[in-house]
């Protein structure tokens, strides 16, 4: 069955690359800002590029904070990716701003500390044991970041009955979150979508999990 996949368009993301990188692997794709799409599609891609305020205040123009919260609540599928990944976390601090973001995670997205910002061209992953983002694919395989800032420190601890979250790590200067998989909700601090073959594998893999 084919999966249909809405990208959210809220005037942040390579929209458009989002789109063809999906549509490789088998999805059918649909961009728009139209909360009830939004909601109605099997998948929901939350893009995003450039400054944590700026993005919020997109998501929040077209009610995007509220489809991702409503999504989760009934178990339906988002991926986030870089920017649209940070957003999900409580806060953003960008040059002395402190930013609220959706909330989904515990933690800030803060600069990263190394000699050279932004961290931006192809670097390797470290996935946990149990992923199904990162299945199939080489310890070695590398994927394409663009990003200054990131969350540095993991705070969210799962209770009683709910499975802890699967986080992967990368380095630049600094050990930083490069996904999540955490149930329904998803996402990766690189481009798979830039990524090539390895993007496109994980995508594939995702879109698995897209009932």
């Amino acid at each position: 069955m084919v999966k249909k996949v809405t990208v959210l368009d809220y005037g942040s993301g390579n929209l458009r690359s989002a789109e063809r990188a999906l549509a490789r692997v088998g999805a059918e794709v649909t961009v728009t800002a139209d909360y009830e799409a939004a909601m109605e599609a099997d998948g929901l891609v939350v893009p995003g590029v450039g400054a944590f305020a700026a993005c919020m205040a997109g998501l929040r123009a077209v009610r995007g904070e509220r489809i991702v919260a409503r999504r989760l609540s009934a178990g339906r599928p988002v991926l986030g990716i870089c920017v649209g990944m940070q957003i999900l976390f409580e806060t953003g601090v960008e040059h002395g701003v402190t930013t609220e973001g959706c909330g989904e995670w515990p933690g800030t997205v803060e600069r990263l500390e190394a000699p050279v910002l932004p961290h931006m061209g192809w670097n390797t992953v470290k996935a946990p044991a149990g992923t199904v983002l990162f299945a199939g694919l080489d310890a070695d395989t590398r994927f394409y970041f663009v990003h200054s800032y990131g969350v540095r420190s993991w705070e969210l601890q799962a209770g009683p009955g709910f499975d802890d979250p699967l986080i992967t790590w990368s380095e630049h200067g600094v050990p930083f979150v490069a996904a999540v998989e955490n149930g329904p909700l998803t996402a990766t601090q690189f481009h798979p979508e830039k990524s090539g073959d390895a993007g496109a594998q994980l995508l594939t893999n995702w879109l698995g999990t897209v009932t």
